[in-house]
């Protein structure tokens, strides 16, 4: 195995055991460590993607606190914090929308995903 495939395995290993750590609630955010509420009263839905339309990966529990590691725009989505068109990744692709998330604020609060 040459040095860039056992990199590319490595970083993969390293990003589910950060997204396993992300879902037990282990890591914050990769710059301030962070971690937002979500909505009390709601199980959130975490989707493959920045909508509705893509499938879901898992439902957060109520009182979950969740990392925000990028923001990116997609389905305009209505919640108990406004309308919102941007979605938080909390961990590999894993997003919900910023309309449960309690940032803070109405718009990005961390950097556009890629």
């Amino acid at each position: 195995m040459g040095v860039e495939e056992h990199t590319q395995e490595r970083s993969a290993a390293e990003a589910v055991a950060t997204a396993e750590r992300t879902a037990a609630g282990e890591v914050g955010t990769a710059s301030t460590g962070t971690r937002y509420p979500i909505a009390p009263g709601y199980r959130v839905n975490v989707r493959s993607g920045p909508g509705t339309a893509y499938r879901i990966v898992r439902t957060l529990p109520y009182g979950q606190k969740v990392p925000v590691y990028c923001q990116k725009p997609g389905e305009w989505v209505t919640g108990p914090y406004g309308t919102s068109n941007i979605w938080d990744n909390i961990a590999g692709g894993e997003f919900v929308s910023d309309a449960y998330v309690h940032t803070g604020r109405d718009g990005y609060i961390a950097p556009r995903c890629d």
